[in-house]
């Protein structure tokens, strides 16, 4: 298992999902701009979530990927927010 007791290293009270496709493919079918996000993003985004936002976002926004990026980055925010384990930049709780 590894060292600290056993614990993951994904600690969060978001839900998990099992995955059914390949995520690796999904990825690499999302537009470059949305894997580009994705690789900078905090949170473990599945492909198939993140592009029913980024359509969301696009439609929302007239098309403009810079602010549907933008919309992304506050979704993420938001949600960071909410967690119950979101640690400090220091490493602690």
């Amino acid at each position: 298992m590894g060292g600290c007791g056993g614990m993951s290293n994904l600690n969060t009270s978001l839900r998990k999902r099992r995955r059914s496709n390949d995520p690796m493919q999904e990825f690499d079918r999302l537009p470059r701009p949305l894997r580009l996000w994705l690789m900078e993003a905090a949170l473990p985004w599945s492909p198939r979530s993140v592009r029913r936002l980024w359509a969301g976002a696009l439609a929302l926004y007239g098309g403009c990927e810079e602010r549907a990026l933008a919309h992304l980055s506050r979704i993420e925010a938001q949600r960071l927010a909410k967690d119950a384990y979101t640690f400090d930049a220091d490493g602690t709780t």
